[in-house]
């Protein structure tokens, strides 16, 4: 997907349809000139209606859509004819759409599933008919309700990538080389910082046909949640991954320093990824032998299972893949 293309926030102006006012009318026909009161009730207003799709990966497509109106209920009619609701407005949306109002902050809806369908912003409801204020007392009431004014709000849409696995690193860490290497995925690759300007999706193939979702996002450094480079645009996305794959190259100065370093960056932009599963790799394993690995793992003091990999040679990736299943799954080893 081309980078302009790869749309993960938007801000549309919503505005729900008015309900539609009940009907005063009195009875009237020949040989009948005083037949009561038979006003119908207003149509409701139109709602605005998040979709969820499956086969949506952007919100591309709502990029220029500055603003959204529903239709508004009609007004009852003679007879006891009720309005026409108003049209709705159904918003497609990609699974992991966040809905907030812009002015207070509240979230209103996130949509999770394909198919799955919200209502945004409940449109008004119709007025009631002077059929439904009559009584032995008030026999020909000539009046009824006003329909009720629809909502409106200022609504940010945010896309968070839905993956069973995020992979959180510096800058060339080897994240979208790993991607690339293991799934259909074909990412940039290239020597140079912030070679990822985009998340990048990669379905991993498993034993027996299983497979998990890798999402690979651009590189994080440090204050990075002080929006440092490209932080603050994408962290959002490891907030809805199951597992937190580490990267960290073998040649590093300080593998525990870049450790609590990436760990840090997580917990200051939001302290629930501190409660996510995590994992490291310590990529560009072809780099050393196993003399060195060794001697590697003795300074290592982290205190989460790590593997050491190369994406280069296939080194070391299925005990990875084997330690990422068993920790989705909740498998023992």
């Amino acid at each position: 997907m081309p980078e302009q293309n790869f749309i993960d926030h938007v801000r549309l102006y919503c505005q729900s349809g008015n309900g539609g006012a009940g009907s005063a009318h009195l009875h009237r026909e020949k040989f009948q000139p005083k037949g009561g009161p038979d006003g119908g009730d207003g149509g409701r207003g139109g709602h605005i209606i998040l979709r969820g799709n499956r086969n949506m990966w952007t919100l591309l497509h709502l990029r220029y859509q500055k603003h959204v109106r529903a239709g508004h209920g009609q007004n009852g009619g003679t007879n006891q004819k009720t309005g026409a609701d108003g049209d709705d407005v159904i918003l497609e949306v990609p699974l992991g759409t966040v809905a907030n109002n812009e002015e207070t902050g509240e979230k209103l809806c996130e949509i999770l599933d394909d198919g799955q369908e919200l209502i945004l912003l409940q449109g008004g409801k119709g007025g009631l008919g002077n059929t439904h204020f009559k009584n032995s007392v008030r026999q020909t009431p000539r009046y009824a309700q006003p329909g009720l004014q629809g909502e409106e709000s200022t609504v940010i849409l945010e896309l968070k990538v839905l993956a069973d696995v995020g992979l959180v690193g510096f800058p060339n860490a080897g994240k979208s080389t790993l991607l690339a290497s293991i799934s259909a995925a074909k990412p940039k690759i290239a020597s140079y910082a912030f070679t990822t300007l985009i998340p990048n999706l990669g379905i991993v193939s498993y034993r027996e046909g299983r497979s998990f979702v890798m999402a690979d996002i651009p590189g994080i450094i440090e204050h990075a949640h002080e929006g440092k480079g490209l932080g603050l645009r994408f962290l959002r996305h490891i907030e809805r991954n199951s597992l937190l794959l580490f990267m960290i190259p073998v040649d590093s100065d300080d593998i525990n320093k870049d450790y609590d370093i990436l760990l840090n960056e997580l917990r200051q932009y939001n302290p629930e990824l501190m409660d996510k599963p995590r994992l490291l790799a310590l990529t560009k394993a072809d780099m050393i032998d196993p003399e060195l690995e060794k001697e590697l793992s003795e300074e290592i003091t982290i205190d989460i299972d790590y593997c050491y990999i190369s994406s280069i040679t296939s080194y070391g990736l299925q005990p990875l893949k084997d330690k990422i299943w068993r920790i989705l799954t909740a498998e023992p080893e």
